[in-house]
């Protein structure tokens, strides 16, 4: 099993490129949606995050992921006590779920992550697909991500998403064709 990473900035177009590998066929695993799982109510790591974080559990049982958010973004200590707990869980469910996908007879599989790079993720990969776009588009919203040109030096492949739809599709339909070949 060939695990390829695939990232960009805030702006890029990921999303847009994530969805165009699945129209492809590729099985995409998204960080931010294992994120979300692995804080589900009833989890182990929504029970310690509540016992880290009080008050950032509602009524119901979920997450209120705005108290949360109000508490760690504005402290790195707070941030990275969140990180000890899910970072570890969002790990094993990718292994999991890349395990699963290997037993089904899939060679690839990208891995869809925003802070691939600076979390260190692409270091273990095949590979990683870098979503570029304009600076100026990005510099509309704020981020704790490093630029896009200090992504570029970890990248495999960079998907120019400043052109068309087309463009883009066409750079993507490439860079699967290649991923697939390079088993």
């Amino acid at each position: 099993m060939r695990v390829v990473g695939l990232t960009g900035g805030i702006g890029s177009g990921k999303s847009t490129v994530s969805a165009m590998f699945r129209e492809l066929g590729a099985e995409v695993i998204d960080a931010d949606q294992l994120a979300r799982e692995v804080v589900e109510p009833g989890t182990p790591a929504l029970e310690e995050i509540g016992r880290r974080f009080p008050g950032v559990v509602d009524a119901q049982g979920r997450l209120d992921r705005g108290a949360l958010g109000a508490r760690i973004f504005a402290d790195e200590g707070e941030r990275r006590a969140l990180e000890a707990i899910t970072h570890p869980r969002i790990r094993a469910e990718m292994a999991r779920r890349t395990e699963a996908l290997a037993r089904a007879g899939h060679e690839v599989v990208l891995y869809d992550a925003a802070l691939l790079i600076e979390n260190g993720l692409h270091r273990g990969m095949d590979g990683v697909v870098l979503v570029s776009a304009p600076e100026a588009v990005q510099r509309a919203r704020l981020a704790a991500q490093l630029p896009l040109a200090d992504k570029r030096a970890h990248a495999t492949w960079v998907v120019d998403n400043g052109g068309s739809l087309e463009e883009t599709r066409a750079q993507v339909r490439r860079i699967w064709e290649e991923i697939r070949g390079s088993g």
